[in-house]
C-alpha cells in the first residue's frame, strides 16, 4: 500500500454497469470476440461484411477460419451455412436495434456471439455470448466486456493491460480539442491497441468505468437520438428507427444520404465522424448492400456531449439551411 505524495484523479466508485459474476473484462471488442470463440470451443466463425477489419485481422492473426456473410437493406444475415463447430457473429449495428429483434436473429443459430460493440447498453442475451466495447460510450483508453457462461476461463493466461503511458489524449481533448496533439495522442493509443494480445482491462479504465454517470448517459442518448429522428428521418435513405424500441440506447443516428461531399464539408464545419470501414469500398462490388452502407452512410453523433442545438447544427450543415439556428 502506498500512503502520501501527490494526489491522483479520484472518480465516484461503485457504478460500473455490468458487475455480476459471468463477465470477463479485456482490452478490446476484437480480444472479447476471440474470447468468445475460445469458450464455445469454436475455431471458424461466420462474420458480415459489414465489419471493422480490425476484428477480421485479429481473428485471423490467432488463427481462426472466417466465413462472411452478406446482410440486406433490413439488416437480415443472408448466406450463412453454418456446420457444426461454427460460431455466428451477429453485429447491433449502430446501437439501433432491440433486444427482442436481436434475440430473433440469434434464435436461428447455435453458437452465438451478439456483438454489442456499437450497443453498450442492450441487455444480455442469457443463451448467448455477448461482447461490448467501452470506448465507443464512455471516454477511457480501452475497455471491453464479454457476458455470458462460463466467460471467466482462460482468464489466468491473459496479461493485464496498462493503458495510461497512451491515454493523455483524453486531457488533451478537454483543453485543446480533438484536433492536433491530441489526435496524434490518440493515434498512439489505436497503435498500441493494435498491437496488443487479448489482455485483462487496465485499471485505469475499470476505475473510470466505476465512477461513471451512466443513467445520464443513457438519458441524453435516447433525447438526442429521437431529436435527431425528427430532424434527419424525412431525408434519410434508411430507417433508422426500424428495430428501435424503449429499450434501445443508440451508439449514433445512422443517417445515409447518397452525396459524395457531404462528409468533406461536414469534417469542414468540425463534425468529425467520418465513413465506416472504407476499405469495404475497395474489396466488394459497388452494387453491394455493404459497399451503399459504407460509401454513403454518415454517423450522426448524438451522445452525451451534446445538445439539441448541436444536432440542430449538424441538420442546418447537411440541409444548407444555416439559418435554421
Amino acid at each position: 500500500m502506498e500512503i502520501g505524495s501527490f494526489i491522483e484523479l479520484q472518480f465516484d466508485k461503485g457504478k460500473e454497469y455490468y458487475r455480476d459474476n459471468n463477465i470477463i473484462r479485456l482490452n478490446t471488442g476484437r480480444a472479447a470476440i476471440w474470447h468468445s470463440l475460445r469458450i464455445l470451443g469454436c475455431d471458424c466463425i461466420w462474420i458480415p461484411y459489414y465489419q471493422c477489419d480490425t476484428v477480421r485481422d485479429f481473428l485471423l492473426k490467432k488463427g481462426v477460419t472466417i466465413k462472411y456473410y452478406h446482410i440486406d437493406k433490413m439488416f437480415n444475415p443472408l448466406d450463412i451455412n453454418q456446420k457444426s463447430g461454427e460460431a455466428v457473429l451477429l453485429v447491433n449495428y449502430f446501437g439501433v436495434m432491440s433486444f427482442d429483434r436481436i434475440n430473433e436473429l440469434a434464435l436461428m443459430f447455435h453458437n452465438v456471439i451478439i456483438d454489442n460493440s456499437q450497443s453498450f447498453f442492450s441487455k444480455p442475451n442469457e443463451s448467448c455470448l455477448n461482447v461490448y466495447s467501452c470506448r465507443k460510450f464512455i471516454g477511457v483508453p480501452d475497455g471491453a466486456y464479454v457476458i455470458g457462461s462460463d466467460v471467466n476461463r482462460f482468464i489466468e493466461e491473459y496479461d493485464k493491460c496498462f493503458s495510461s503511458d497512451t491515454s493523455l489524449f483524453l486531457l488533451q481533448r478537454i483543453e485543446y480539442g480533438c484536433e492536433g496533439k491530441a489526435y496524434k495522442n490518440r493515434e498512439l493509443n489505436e497503435k498500441r491497441l493494435d498491437s496488443e494480445d487479448c489482455m485483462i482491462m487496465s485499471d485505469l479504465t475499470r476505475v473510470i468505468l466505476d465512477g461513471t454517470d451512466y443513467e445520464y448517459i443513457i438519458k441524453k442518448r435516447i433525447e438526442n437520438f429521437n431529436y435527431a429522428r425528427k430532424l434527419f428521418d424525412g431525408i434519410n435513405c434508411i430507417d433508422a428507427s426500424m428495430y428501435y424500441d424503449e429499450t434501445t440506447i443508440p451508439m449514433v443516428y445512422p443517417f445515409v444520404y447518397e452525396d459524395d461531399e457531404l462528409m468533406l464539408k461536414l469534417q469542414k464545419a468540425k463534425h468529425f465522424q467520418g465513413h465506416w470501414w472504407n476499405y469495404i469500398c475497395d474489396e466488394m462490388n459497388d452494387k453491394a448492400f455493404e459497399y451503399w452502407l459504407s460509401r454513403f452512410m454518415i454517423p450522426i453523433t448524438i451522445d452525451q456531449r451534446y445538445s439539441f442545438k448541436d444536432i440542430e447544427y449538424i441538420y442546418s450543415i447537411v440541409t444548407n439551411k444555416e439559418d435554421f439556428i
